[in-house]
């Protein structure tokens, strides 16, 4: 076996190809075949050192042969996720991957474990998955693979695999809602993004609030909490920014583009939403080409700061249609 690269088109087309095409039934034959003849415990590596601490039937952390491969994975699989882990004691990457997940399993809570698989000295079982490299991991569930990947991919890409995981499982498997009842309530950690954006947001730095946000949405363009603080805090840097006599000016001369945009910030500002959505509506009637373009887009971020099904976003946005067309 050669180690893999773990790309993401490798791991998506593993889980394509585990998905209903893996038949455990002969690996179970073969296991309660050997579960009826007297069998040596099976041999550690050489140099592979004591247990691990965790490792057991009791543990987040299982070894699993071919002859426990039933009992250990396919029956367990029955209440609880179990992820299998293909790895070999060369394995450079396997040695990066298996302590994340098997720290991980041990915070579940018994919610999924860890069935650590050696290659080497249980060959059948990658044969079974197919496995062209390690590590391999597949989740197991209901005694059938369910998702997998290859490759020692970054703690946060696993975690967010093992939390889709289980959310699309709590249902199925009772071990899943047993951990959770047990463990309470769970305080999510903060994400250290989202406090950089907000630090800076807090002592007045906007530039920055902005652009940590901005890296957050280059790296997830749906995150909708950044797209939502984004829009809070450029319009915050214009209604500060703003001239405090905008509003006196844009009703003195309608066609004072600038003073109108300024206007409407501070009124939106003041919690004067309806005036300040109007205000851009008019100035949207009376302009044309580029001007009406750009009172448009400023009309239609300021719709970005309120739930869309506030009544004066929606009845504004029929305003707005009739005033384009």
């Amino acid at each position: 076996m050669t180690q893999p690269r773990g790309s993401a088109a490798k791991s998506a087309a593993l889980s394509a190809a585990l998905s209903g095409a893996v038949d455990l039934s002969a690996l179970k034959a073969r296991a309660e075949a050997a579960q009826r003849q007297p069998a040596a415990p099976p041999a550690r590596p050489a140099g592979d050192g004591p247990p691990r601490p965790g490792s057991g039937e009791s543990g987040a952390v299982i070894d699993v042969t071919e002859a426990t491969f039933q009992a250990e994975v396919v029956e367990r699989s029955l209440r609880q996720l179990v992820v299998v882990d293909l790895w070999a004691e060369w394995c450079g990457p396997c040695k990066q991957l298996s302590p994340v997940l098997e720290r991980m399993a041990a915070e579940s809570g018994g919610a999924w474990v860890v069935a650590k698989v050696d290659v080497d000295a249980n060959p059948r079982i990658a044969q079974l998955f197919g496995a062209q490299s390690i590590p391999t991991i597949v989740a197991i569930a209901g005694g059938q693979p369910v998702d997998a990947f290859s490759g020692a991919l970054p703690e946060p890409e696993i975690r967010k695999w093992i939390n889709s995981l289980l959310d699309a499982l709590r249902d199925k498997l009772p071990g899943i809602r047993d951990a959770e009842a047990a463990a309470g309530p769970v305080e999510e950690p903060e994400d250290p993004r989202f406090t950089e954006a907000e630090e800076a947001f807090e002592r007045g730095d906007f530039a920055a609030a902005q652009a940590a946000y901005e890296r957050i949405l280059d790296v997830e363009p749906a995150n909708e909490l950044a797209k939502n603080a984004l829009a809070q805090v450029k319009f915050t840097a214009r209604a500060e920014s703003a001239d405090p006599d905008a509003v006196a000016k844009a009703d003195a001369d309608p066609s004072d583009l600038a003073a109108q945009l300024d206007a409407a910030d501070l009124e939106i500002a003041a919690n004067d939403v309806e005036a300040g959505f109007k205000r851009l509506i008019d100035t949207v009637r009376r302009t044309a080409g580029d001007d009406r373009n750009k009172v448009r887009e400023h009309l239609v971020a300021l719709f970005d700061l309120f739930d869309p099904a506030d009544d004066r976003v929606m009845k504004a946005r029929r305003d707005l249609a009739s005033a384009l067309f």
